[in-house]
């Protein structure tokens, strides 16, 4: 699965879990970013993503994501 892709689908489930239908990532893209980021938030969208993908993650892989680019790049190697 390409990049392109995964940041479409990804943007998408993004959106879905914020309720906001304008929001954009890119690879630098941080919870700072986007309002409503929690931890809460946070969970809400890993199991979402995990859904719409397909894959699983364990905690340190998470846990050790800076950005939305890393974890394109995580999604990418488990797909």
């Amino acid at each position: 699965m390409d990049q392109a892709h995964i940041y479409t689908k990804l943007t998408s489930v993004f959106r879905d879990v914020f309720d906001e239908d304008d929001l954009a990532l890119t690879a630098a893209t941080t919870a700072d970013d986007v309002d409503g980021w929690d931890s809460l938030s946070h969970i809400r969208l890993v199991l979402a993503v995990s859904k719409s993908f397909g894959v699983k993650f364990s905690a340190s892989e998470i846990g050790g994501l800076k950005n939305v680019g890393e974890f394109v790049e995580l999604i990418q190697k488990k797909a």
